[in-house]
């Protein structure tokens, strides 16, 4: 193996999170020797002034490990300052820019690997409407101008270097709600199978799993460091590693009396011939 990627996800600083565990975490993964620590999303709970300020520390932190790739969450939007747009796109994501940046789907080039955001968290709006009232702010959408601009991203990067597509919502359903994280989830699919992506990595669920879509690209999905898991499951994260033909995918699961993170199931995948070229070539 030659790529190694931390993927965490749901973090959800503020009243939920799980700060002995999030300690442990901080540990655990220098440990690991990953080249990249991305996290997909819902770094806070509710979008406040604190919980950023909080979300902010822990990148820097981990940031000193290796660098770090970050795209928002629906939680860390603020839908209810224009909802279906009323007031414009910008405010959703205000407090998020003051901390984060202006980009909210960066771009993170390094020697063997590109990782690019994209957007699905759009709060309150047209594309994420579903007829379950219950979606409302939940669910998320992809814009066919997010999967154009990541297209065209990973057209123009050298072909040995592995492309990682990040975004927030579930693009598979849930290990035990059975939920999908996109209003549109089956369109979705089709269109993240011609970014030329070798995984794609999301969270939102709060569990972990590992799969593919219908067109062969691998899918991570990490788990959440609240204290909010589903189905009594302990949280997880997961540690990906990229070869030149085969891609894995191992979930370490949180320990809570020994306070440390446990090795989890491991999932293996056929890397997509597309993107299948060397690493480090």
């Amino acid at each position: 193996m030659n790529l190694v990627v931390a993927h965490i996800s749901d973090v959800h600083f503020g009243g939920r999170v799980d700060l002995p565990q999030v300690g442990v975490l901080e540990g655990v993964l220098p440990t690991l020797r990953p080249a990249v620590i991305v996290v997909s999303g819902d770094i806070t709970l509710r979008a406040r002034h604190g919980e950023f300020q909080a979300a902010l520390r822990f990148m820097d932190s981990i940031g000193r490990i290796a660098p770090t790739h970050l795209v928002p969450g629906n939680h860390d939007t603020q839908w209810w300052r224009s909802p279906l747009g009323i007031f414009g796109t910008r405010v959703l994501h205000a407090k998020y820019r003051r901390y984060f940046g202006e980009d909210l789907t960066p771009v993170l080039e390094l020697d063997d690997v590109v990782v690019a955001g994209m957007l699905s968290a759009n709060g309150l709006a047209p594309g994420s409407l579903t007829w379950n009232p219950n979606d409302c702010t939940v669910k998320g959408n992809l814009p066919a101008s997010e999967v154009r601009r990541v297209r065209q991203r990973f057209a123009g990067a050298p072909p040995h270097k592995a492309r990682l597509a990040v975004l927030h919502h579930n693009v598979l359903p849930g290990v035990v709600s059975r939920r999908w994280g996109l209003s549109r989830p089956h369109a979705a699919q089709r269109a993240l199978d011609t970014l030329g992506a070798d995984i794609v990595l999301c969270g939102h669920d709060h569990t972990e799993g590992a799969g593919v879509l219908p067109g062969g690209t691998v899918v991570s999905t990490s788990g959440t460091h609240s204290v909010r898991t589903r189905g009594g499951r302990p949280s997880a994260f997961n540690l990906i590693r990229i070869g030149d033909s085969q891609i894995e995918i191992e979930s370490f699961l949180y320990a809570r009396e020994a306070r440390t993170f446990r090795h989890g199931e491991t999932a293996r995948f056929p890397r997509p011939r597309r993107a299948a070229a060397p690493v480090g070539a």
